[in-house]
């Protein structure tokens, strides 16, 4: 079933029960009227009645009770269809009827209901038939129950044509309903049937194509839109990245392939050669894989800091430790190398405390100590990292007195496989810098960077503190 129209038969439906249940009310209130009216009626009878019966009984000369009750009922407006009045003595003996029809006789128990209350009316009849009771006091007769009947004709004229009104407008109104409710949804959803044709045409190969925000971009649906536009910008950067991260990849890859290939062919032209010449090309070609290792374990690193940071395991890391780790590894790495550690002063052994992942962290501050003993060495000055605690944040500063990068080349730097000028000389391959970004942004951190050129560089890792539990 289509949302127009299951949308159509929702508000229809809703609409069918209120007109139902105003119809409803309108008969039933009508019917409730148009009775207490005809009660109202028959009461006024049986004064008529009582009246009668009494001057008839009191006054023998002046006619006999049916022809008084017959001579007051001319002076009314008019007599009522299938009109019978009675009159109940006390022993509650009829002794007086008059009217058409058989006499059906009244339970006892609603006389003596009458006699308590004054007036009541019986229960209503098949045909609407009504029955009201009135006590009427005489002094020489003493009190009598006057019931006066008839049938409300007008009111089963007057109410089934209501009926029929009420039916026929209500399925008038149900057709009415159903093509508004089919033609406003239909409107409703023009803007997703637009969305979905909009939709179809962005591929793959081509994610520059937004969704058209249209006038109403205020509503649900407009907010929808640029999400969709939000979430197709963030796709077309991600296939970006990805394609660009898959060409210099592959280029960085093929380098060392390409020289350890040609090593190894140039190695089988001749027969025989000289055993220093094979020592060398085996050296070669060891150089070759320990950089391709190397490449790869970058690669990897990079594609596990950007996976989803639930899925990586988080325990309390200390940095202070972890800033000794990385100073050990590094030594081994870079042996001429001269860094000193600041830890502050005063801090005690929790204040470094953060929640991470410790490879994944130990990974980034080598990566930030390895670029900065590459670029200082040659300089005879030492790299200094710093570890700071604010208010707010833990940070680690990283300073070289290399010989610094142009403001160009610093909006690059987070690139992977980026080079600057002045780093062509310098082994690596542009993934270190990168790789520690990705695995602070998974941190919840940052990484800034400021540099000038032979002033060396300024590398910062911030990570936020935790509130207190």
């Amino acid at each position: 079933m289509s949302i127009r129209l299951r949308l159509a038969l929702q508000f229809g439906l809703i609409l069918a029960v209120i007109l139902l249940l105003f119809a409803l009310s309108v008969y039933f209130a009508t019917l409730q009227s148009r009775r207490t009216l005809f009660t109202q009626s028959l009461f006024k009878r049986t004064l008529v009645v009582g009246h009668a019966y009494a001057e008839g009984q009191r006054n023998q000369h002046a006619g006999s009770p049916p022809a008084l009750y017959r001579r007051y009922l001319r002076q009314l407006y008019r007599t009522l269809p299938d009109e019978e009045g009675r009159v109940y003595d006390q022993a509650n003996r009829l002794v007086f009827r008059e009217g058409q029809g058989a006499a059906k006789p009244v339970p006892i128990e609603w006389l003596a209901e009458v006699r308590r209350n004054g007036r009541a009316v019986l229960e209503p009849e098949k045909n609407y038939h009504e029955t009201v009771g009135l006590l009427y006091r005489d002094p020489r007769l003493g009190p009598l129950v006057v019931v006066a009947s008839s049938v409300d004709e007008d009111s089963r004229q007057q109410l089934g044509e209501l009926r029929r009104l009420l039916v026929l407008g209500l399925l008038a109104a149900l057709v009415v309903m159903g093509l508004g409710s089919w033609f406003f949804a239909g409107r409703a959803l023009r803007p997703l049937r637009r969305m979905v044709r909009e939709v179809d045409g962005i591929t793959a190969t081509d994610l520059s194509q937004r969704l058209s925000q249209g006038a109403g971009s205020t509503d649900e649906i407009g907010h929808l839109t640029q999400r969709f536009n939000r979430l197709l910008d963030r796709l077309q950067a991600a296939f970006a990245g990805q394609r660009t991260f898959v060409r210099d990849a592959s280029h960085e890859l093929r380098t060392p392939l390409t020289a350890l290939i040609g090593e190894l062919e140039v190695a089988l032209l001749q027969a025989e050669r000289p055993p220093a010449e094979y020592r060398r090309v085996l050296q070669s070609t060891l150089d070759s894989a320990r950089q391709l290792n190397q490449l790869t374990n970058g690669l990897l690193s990079i594609a596990r800091a950007s996976d989803d940071p639930s899925q990586v395991p988080m325990a309390e890391v200390r940095l202070d430790e972890l800033l000794l780790q990385a100073h050990e590894q590094l030594l081994r790495r870079h042996s001429t190398c001269r860094v000193d550690l600041n830890f502050g002063e005063g801090e005690d052994a929790s204040a470094f405390v953060v929640n991470g992942n410790e490879t994944l962290l130990l990974s980034a501050v080598l990566n930030v100590l390895d670029n900065a003993c590459k670029f200082s060495a040659g300089t005879g000055r030492p790299v200094t990292a710093t570890l700071t605690r604010t208010a707010s944040s833990l940070a680690l500063l990283v300073t070289d007195e290399g010989p610094g990068l142009p403001p160009a080349d610093l909006q690059q730097v987070f690139v992977p496989f980026f080079r600057a000028a002045s780093a062509r000389g310098v082994p690596g391959h542009g993934i270190g810098l990168p790789l520690a970004a990705r695995i602070m942004a998974l941190h919840g951190g940052t990484v800034r960077l400021e540099s000038e050129p032979g002033h060396g560089t300024h590398v910062w890792l911030e990570w936020p503190l935790q509130p207190a539990k």
